[in-house]
């Protein structure tokens, strides 16, 4: 009976071995096709992932690529409006200068024409003075031999009225 205690679990132990190790083979191969599946999806994943990074990459150099060809353009813009405004401004300065210059000139002619007129007029002065004075000294030698008549006549007069005369025919 000592040896019945032994072998019964022994026995069962035997026959609850095979169906264990069948289920342990079994879970063993489920577990590796678990494991190949889950690295198969992992390497799927992983490619999905590289492919989306690839094209990310693709997608942010095109980005770039664009944003590089707009500031390129927008400098060229700008560099040819800058041109443009620098080639107007010499142009309006030159303009401008020619102008000057020739305002300069008419300036210049205009001073040798108030040069001229102002010695004109100072010579018209004086030759208006000079016929003033010349004026003034025939009215002053007209008032004398005015002055002058008048005394003769009043000599002849005072002469006249001391003297005789016999009385003038009638006409």
């Amino acid at each position: 009976m000592k040896r019945l205690y032994l072998l019964i679990p022994l026995a069962l132990l035997g026959l609850f071995a095979v169906p264990f190790v069948a289920h342990l083979r079994h879970e063993e191969q489920a577990t590796l096709a678990r494991a190949a599946t889950t690295a198969r999806q992992q390497a799927d994943a992983e490619k999905e992932s590289q492919a989306a990074e690839l094209k990310a990459r693709a997608d942010a150099d095109q980005r770039a690529a664009a944003r590089l060809a707009a500031e390129k353009q927008a400098a060229e813009a700008k560099r040819a409006q800058w041109e443009d405004e620098s080639r107007r401004i010499a142009a309006d300065t030159a303009g401008y200068s020619a102008g000057a210059a020739k305002l300069a000139a008419e300036v210049a002619d205009l001073q040798s024409q108030l040069a001229s007129v102002r010695a004109k007029r100072a010579k018209l002065s004086a030759e208006a003075f000079a016929t003033a004075k010349t004026v003034e000294l025939a009215r002053i030698d007209k008032r004398n031999a005015e002055l002058e008549i008048q005394r003769l006549t009043a000599m002849l007069a005072r002469q006249a009225a001391g003297t005789e005369l016999p009385p003038l025919p009638a006409p």
